[in-house]
């Protein structure tokens, strides 16, 4: 199916532009917006809703082999500071 559409030119601009960012044709970038649209009804509203998202689609528990996560992040950081340190010298 074939739509033709006559867009303010500052849209057309902005699509374009958006469209380009991501390697896109325009009407490649038009049509991925069109798919997407009905994910954007059910985005989360509420910290809850997010959490419950993240859990739902893995993002959440995606590291069983990390039972503690501030003491993870920790020896992440301490790491970074003394390879940081040591690229200093």
């Amino acid at each position: 199916m074939t739509i033709t559409l006559d867009l303010p030119q500052e849209l057309e601009e902005e699509l374009m532009e958006e469209a380009k960012q991501l390697d896109l044709s325009l009407s490649d970038y038009a049509l991925r917006l069109l798919y997407t649209r009905p994910l954007m009804k059910t985005l989360p509203k509420t910290g809850t809703e997010l959490v419950s998202y993240w859990k739902n689609v893995g993002v959440i528990g995606m590291r069983p082999d990390i039972a503690d996560s501030s003491t993870h992040a920790r020896k992440i950081r301490t790491a970074a500071q003394r390879r940081n340190l040591n690229s200093a010298d």
